[in-house]
């Protein structure tokens, strides 16, 4: 099963670990560490998919892949 994919990046800003995932608008988490923000993110998920059931909302299907992982033409 194709699962979504996760970016996690550090911010300057907020001075922490920042986990989102592209495919589910506004899902994103924070942490003091990769695997914490990780962590968050999977609960945000969970979250953010019962959100969009219970009001009869879309549920993308997986589809965001960075540039790396693409196959070139």
């Amino acid at each position: 099963m194709k699962d979504y994919h996760i970016n996690i990046f550090f911010s300057e800003e907020d001075r922490g670990y920042i986990a989102d995932i592209p495919d589910l608008e506004a899902c994103s988490a924070f942490g003091d560490s990769p695997a914490q923000a990780l962590a968050e993110v999977e609960v945000a998920k969970v979250a953010w998919l019962e959100a969009a059931r219970s009001e009869g909302k879309p549920i993308p299907e997986p589809r965001y892949r960075p540039a790396i992982y693409q196959a070139s033409l």
